[in-house]
């Protein structure tokens, strides 16, 4: 089956647009290795997402805002660091190696997490310890269920795979909750070895899939990160990344300091908003154009903030939570697809751990930063901030990708 074409060739446009329009009907999408694929990832996601309450763990500890944002910067730090030796692993060695070595190393941080008992070195050691170990598995599942979809059905085959990542968000938000409510800190933790020691096991069975080259080599990870047409991506990628950071990192904080709304049902509405459009009309970047539907979901976003920011009932924070989380539901999946259509298949791998290296980069750069502005002018200033952030680049991005795409790849 082909698999790819030529990201900077007309022809290959063309010919993949035509290929595409005669066997989108035919090719499944949810197939066995797709749904353990998905199944392996949503558990991981939801271990992970249990620590949407760890700032308050931090909190309790004695750790400001500041310290809190720092604390997640440098786990993005090392997951960033981490992304080009994981790209290449991939793209040379396979998704199964990196997918089973990240496994393993999550259910070890995991564990190290029940050791932490008060701030200092070891804190940031742990954490930089789960940025690694979140960056394998983000980027092989991910690349994994790249090369699964086909090329006809690539965005609602990646927008329909982000549930598997997107529904832990809110399901980690509420198991969280209700663990705190009878439990502790400690029982969180627990929780999350055992998520994800299920996780690596049913990562066993997933197997490689082949891809027809291009012809074209590998150019390794600094000319795939330069590469004209994905600069646009890279660039609202970042932004995108810095503006959910607002509410990933500092929700928690905002909701025990004004006691407003809840980090479960936040998420919650988040989810459902994000997996019903997701479900139902993930056909839609496909006819209608991903560009347009990206552009009308960064807008949405931007609102969801700006709605966050004047926040002071339950009501607006769930409003809130229900439009960044329709822009959420897009923004991902389009961006994804993008990158795969833009990218060699031998470069795959490095092209999609520079895209998830992008969210360690929003929160490297957006945890200290907002961190910042709440302490200088509070939660509904950082909110607006997180907001204009997004609003800005959808403008630049618009005027910059129609550029890049005028001008030739």
């Amino acid at each position: 089956m082909r698999n790819d074409v030529d990201p900077g060739s007309a022809r290959g446009a063309a010919a993949e647009h035509l290929w595409s329009s005669g066997a989108a009907a035919r090719e499944r999408l949810l197939t066995t290795p797709f749904l353990l694929c998905a199944a392996a990832n949503f558990l991981q996601a939801l271990a992970f997402n249990l620590y949407l309450h760890f700032p308050g763990f931090l909190q309790a500890l004695g750790a400001g805002e500041v310290q809190i944002g720092i604390i997640f910067g440098l786990t993005a730090a090392a997951a960033i660091v981490a992304r080009p030796p994981i790209g290449r692993l991939m793209d040379e060695r396979g998704r199964r190696t990196a997918i089973l070595a990240g496994g393993m190393l999550n259910v070890l941080v995991c564990a190290l997490y029940l050791t932490v008992s008060r701030l200092g070195p070891w804190v940031y050691a742990v954490r930089l310890g789960h940025g690694v170990a979140e960056a394998i598995l983000f980027t092989g599942f991910f690349t994994q269920a790249a090369d699964l979809v086909p090329p006809a059905r690539r965005t609602e085959g990646i927008a329909l795979f982000g549930v598997s990542g997107m529904l832990p968000i809110s399901l980690g938000g509420l198991l969280g909750d209700a663990i705190l409510w009878s439990s502790d800190y400690r029982a969180v933790f627990l929780t999350s070895v055992g998520l994800a020691s299920a996780s690596l096991l049913l990562s066993l069975p997933l197997r490689d899939q082949p891809l027809l080259a291009d012809g074209l080599p590998s150019r390794g990870f600094l000319p795939a990160l330069l590469q004209r047409d994905l600069r646009p991506l890279w660039f609202i990628g970042t932004l995108f990344a810095i503006a959910i950071a607002s509410y990933f990192a500092f929700l928690k904080t905002f909701v025990l300091l004004t006691g407003v709304g809840s980090v479960g049902r936040f998420f919650t509405t988040y989810a459902i908003a994000a997996i019903s459009l997701r479900l139902f009309f993930a056909w839609l970047p496909d006819r209608a154009g991903p560009r347009r539907v990206l552009l009308a979901a960064l807008t949405t976003l931007g609102l969801g903030l700006f709605v966050l920011a004047r926040a002071e009932q339950d009501v607006e924070v769930l409003v809130a939570g229900t439009l960044c989380g329709l822009g959420h539901g897009f923004i991902f999946p389009i961006l994804c697809a993008l990158v795969v259509a833009r990218t060699r298949p031998a470069e795959r791998g490095v092209a999609l751990s520079i895209f998830t290296a992008l969210f360690d980069g929003g929160i490297l750069v957006g945890g200290p930063l907002l961190g910042g502005v709440i302490r200088l002018a509070g939660y509904s200033a950082m909110f607006a901030t997180a907001g204009s952030v997004i609003v800005a680049g959808t403008i630049a991005f618009a005027i910059w990708d129609r550029t890049t795409e005028q001008g030739g790849c």
